[in-house]
């Protein structure tokens, strides 16, 4: 048995579960999210929590029984407290502001980077060096960030770029020039 799948879901005061089939929709106080979910596992939902059990035993329900336990709660967790995805800006005159609600990334190209929110994302912007993208979806919360990191990776020789807040960069060595060989 999955140690993830058997566990059970509470489902808070608030947020209301519904069941149509493999369709599963989570109502809660930050918004609505819905999935749909492999026919092969079945949702319970009694008492004030959501159970996912499986048919069988065989590969392919045991990889399905965590997920589709993970994804529920990831569901829950996100219409009640939401999700925060922290960035960083290294770099000299390396900045980030809002623009209506467009993200402008001043990141040492020719031109700015503009980088536009999909619905139900937001972009928050502490200093111009520490961002965040904020929602309920936590799978788009961490897709958006990603795509705003890949605006300029950290190079490893100086540090500078987009990284995710507490991402350690590895730093390489710069070219080690020659000793005493200048003629």
């Amino acid at each position: 048995m999955s140690r993830i799948g058997r566990l059970p879901i509470e489902v808070p005061s608030g947020v209301e579960v519904n069941l149509a089939g493999n369709r599963i929709t989570v109502k809660g106080p930050k918004g609505e999210l819905t999935r749909e979910l492999s026919p092969e596992m079945r949702v319970v939902q009694q008492d004030g929590q959501v159970r996912v059990e499986r048919p069988n035993d065989e590969k392919r329900s045991r990889e399905l029984h965590g997920l589709t336990r993970t994804l529920i709660a990831n569901m829950i967790t996100g219409v009640t407290e939401g999700y925060r995805k922290g960035l960083e800006i290294t770099g000299v005159g390396y900045r980030a502001q809002l623009v209506g609600t467009k993200l402008q990334l001043n990141l040492g190209y020719s031109h700015p980077v503009e980088i536009e929110p999909p619905a139900g994302i937001s972009f928050e912007v502490e200093n111009p060096v520490r961002l965040a993208v904020v929602g309920i979806d936590k799978e788009l919360v961490g897709h958006v960030a990603a795509r705003v990191r890949s605006s300029r990776k950290p190079e490893p020789y100086k540090g500078k770029g987009v990284r995710y807040a507490g991402e350690i960069v590895r730093r390489k060595a710069g070219k080690a020039g020659k000793i005493g060989a200048a003629k």
